[in-house]
């Protein structure tokens, strides 16, 4: 199976500039939130989100060539995406992210919540620079959409009565928005059609879905050095995901333990061994192929081209991580 860089592989030229280009948008000003931002774009991620908008963008370029609001949109992404986990981070309390340091543990927490304030700032200004009124309706929406997702979560910790919906919700709120919307976003600076920008929006839309699945069967099955974090950590933080909810549908007794916020000894324990004894995780499983199925369905329209083969294959990449 491919790794993130070789999917990626078409536009590695041009993550390349969009990170140097990223140090230089947020270069100005602060030196502490300028220190913060360096740390975090030179942190190592995957660019999986600017990767998807600049894929895109060039799988519709009539010349295969980027325009510079293209690029501008994924870079915007990426910040929009990073502000996103310097926040997300100081609410769960992590102390390391992709084993750097987080901001807040770096520097202190008013320090984090300020550099991810600065960093949305910063990426609705640049949006408002695009000039294009619908792509800032796009993504003024996502950054509404990430901080329902983090209210949401907070507010059903440890509520075994939260339906599936709502489950879903804020898995699309917190993931899938803003892969959704940039995508939607590259078409509408290229001129499409709306059946073209509802398909693109669809790809991400259940691309982001299927990665937040199998993210959450991971926090069962993983291994804490896969995921960076101990296992069943969600869990044990009350963040009922996916195979919990299917468990509580198979093991009522699942629900007294989650109640009661794990509060005696071995419950998160005995907790984990009815989630991985039922039929929850297969279930899960299915739940996110189901998703794959749906966002590479989504792109079949678009002229074959070396982006586009990198599109179709992301779905297949994201399923992969659990095997």
């Amino acid at each position: 199976m491919a790794t993130v860089a070789e999917l990626l592989q078409p536009v590695e030229a041009d993550l390349e500039v969009l990170l140097s280009d990223l140090r230089s948008l947020i270069g100005a000003g602060h030196p502490i939130l300028q220190a913060a931002a360096e740390h975090l774009f030179s942190a190592g991620g995957k660019r999986i989100r600017p990767g998807i908008v600049l894929l895109i963008s060039r799988a519709l370029s009539s010349d295969g060539e980027l325009s510079p609001r293209h690029r501008r949109l994924a870079e915007i992404t990426e910040m929009i995406h990073t502000a996103s986990l310097v926040h997300d981070d100081v609410v769960d309390e992590a102390s390391t992210r992709r084993g750097v340091d987080t901001v807040h543990s770096r520097f202190n927490h008013r320090v984090a919540v300020l550099a991810g304030d600065f960093l949305f700032a910063q990426a609705s200004w640049h949006l408002a620079n695009l000039d294009d009124l619908e792509v800032v309706k796009l993504l003024s929406r996502v950054i509404m959409d990430l901080a329902d997702g983090e209210v949401k979560q907070g507010l059903f910790r440890y509520d075994t009565g939260q339906s599936f919906e709502t489950y879903l919700e804020k898995s699309y709120c917190k993931t899938a928005s803003l892969i959704a919307n940039s995508a939607r976003a590259a078409g509408v600076l290229s001129g499409l059609p709306e059946t073209h920008l509802d398909a693109l929006y669809r790809f991400g839309r259940q691309l982001g879905l299927a990665f937040q699945v199998v993210d959450d069967i991971l926090d069962f099955t993983g291994s804490d050095l896969q995921l960076g974090k101990p296992a069943a950590s969600d869990l044990a933080s009350g963040y009922l995901t996916a195979p919990a909810l299917y468990a509580l549908e198979e093991r009522p007794a699942l629900a007294g333990l989650i109640e009661r916020e794990f509060s005696q000894e071995g419950d998160l324990e005995q907790a984990l061994e009815l989630v991985r004894g039922s039929e929850a995780i297969p279930r899960s499983r299915a739940l996110a192929e189901g998703f794959a199925n749906e966002a590479r369905e989504a792109l079949t329209w678009l002229p074959a081209s070396e982006s586009r083969s990198a599109l179709l294959a992301l779905p297949e990449f994201v399923l992969s991580r659990l095997y």
